[in-house]
């Protein structure tokens, strides 16, 4: 069931804790989804998620309602994401090296050959086009999941960008078509 933002806000802020149960509800599972897409990390991105719906609740109160509330979730998830990769600091290979020189992660990696039942798995079309979209720019990248994965009209994409709207449109064409030549290859 769709619920109005605004409406949602408003019973908030008069004190209807339920409201903002029903405002988080409505968009964790896209917010999740988004953030994942950009950290690739389950716990990552739950945590993540937490600090988005944590930023959203402290600044309700400035929520200009006269705005998109999906698209303005969407900019706070994008800026935890961000702010998250710029403090994630890269683990080196070396750090699991002992001081007699052996290296633990060498020593129990698993062979990489796959499986007969996963080659079978990942011929499966969500599998080829997960695929066949972490092969496209990040910036196409970006607009097939706000546009497909998150539902966002071309005119909320835009605002969410701060990019007109036929820009918006014209890339987004751009990278259902480069999506479509990436899955005509055989892989």
């Amino acid at each position: 069931m769709e619920y109005n933002n605004n409406k949602l806000i408003e019973q908030y802020l008069t004190g209807n804790e339920k409201a903002l149960e029903i405002l988080i509800g409505q968009y964790l599972k896209s917010i999740y989804g988004f953030v994942y897409r950009y950290v690739n990390n389950v716990s990552e991105a739950e945590d993540i998620t937490q600090e988005v719906f944590v930023r959203m609740w402290r600044n309700i109160k400035k929520f200009d309602q006269n705005k998109s509330f999906k698209t303005w979730l969407f900019a706070i998830a994008k800026n935890a994401s961000i702010d998250f990769l710029k403090k994630k600091k890269p683990l080196l290979f070396s750090e699991f090296e002992s001081k007699e020189g052996t290296n633990i992660l060498l020593e129990t990696l698993e062979d990489p050959a796959f499986l007969p039942n996963e080659v079978l798995e990942r011929k499966d079309i969500s599998s080829m086009l997960s695929s066949a979209v972490e092969k496209l720019s990040s910036q196409h990248r970006l607009l097939v999941s706000l546009r497909y994965n998150n539902q966002l009209t071309f005119r909320e994409i835009a605002q969410f960008l701060g990019e007109p709207l036929n820009t918006v449109k014209s890339r987004t064409r751009r990278a259902i078509i480069a999506l479509k030549n990436i899955l005509k290859k055989p892989y």
